[in-house]
């Protein structure tokens, strides 16, 4: 049987600029009574081998220090998107878990994605041979939800570096890209992510039902 966290190494992206938040790491707001990185955390790290944090600069790096995971800022300067992130995450990989031959990539403000995410994907490709996999729920793809193949590395580098692609789509479009379908209703959505404050405070209502859900919930 398949074990799917054996190669595959995981990146959280948290280099996003958070304009819709007001400005700052967003990830660092409280949900819950704890930062909304460290739900994602909790849920990246069992499904892969080794969690890396990507950021885009050294103040960043400093404030998520804390979590006691390797830190790896853009290696490529600018803001250049996630695609500058999961860049990193590969050659991260290539130097730190070179058994790792895959990359899976969590966005930084989504803490109810799937605990079998990893898992699915994983097998997707196994089953398809294909080279990159993503997550889709409720008839959208999530292309920061998926699972890359390491060896794209180079072709990716070409892509930032000589062709200024930025957008996820524009560069997987070259590739047989396999959808794995997640469900949850429009408004349980597994990869709703939180942009702005109103999206933090129905974030904080979701954990509240869930909260009030198990405890009634009752005992076998």
């Amino acid at each position: 049987m398949l074990d799917p966290a054996a190669d595959v190494a995981g990146v959280v992206l948290a280099g996003g600029l958070g304009r819709r938040m007001g400005g700052g790491d967003k990830c660092l707001r409280l949900l819950a009574g704890r930062p909304l990185i460290a739900h994602v955390i909790a849920r990246a790290r069992p499904q892969v081998e080794t969690l890396l944090l990507n950021v885009n600069d050294a103040a960043s790096a400093a404030e998520l220090s804390g979590f006691g995971l390797p830190i790896a800022p853009d290696v490529i300067a600018g803001f250049a998107g996630p695609l500058a992130g999961i860049l990193t995450a590969m050659r991260w990989a290539q130097a730190q878990a070179p058994s790792c031959r895959w990359l899976a990539s969590f966005a930084a403000d989504t803490p109810f994605f799937p605990l079998d995410l990893v898992v699915r994907l994983r097998t997707a490709v196994a089953e398809g041979g294909a080279e990159i996999a993503c997550a889709a729920s409720s008839g959208r793809s999530h292309p920061v939800f998926a699972l890359w193949q390491v060896a794209l590395a180079d072709a990716l580098e070409r892509a930032l570096t000589l062709e200024n692609i930025r957008k996820i789509d524009a560069w997987t479009a070259r590739y047989a890209v396999l959808a794995v379908s997640f469900g949850g209703a429009a408004d349980d959505d597994p990869f709703f992510n939180v942009n702005t404050p109103d999206d933090l405070a129905r974030a904080a209502e979701r954990f509240a039902a869930a909260e009030r859900s198990s405890v009634c919930r009752p005992r076998a």
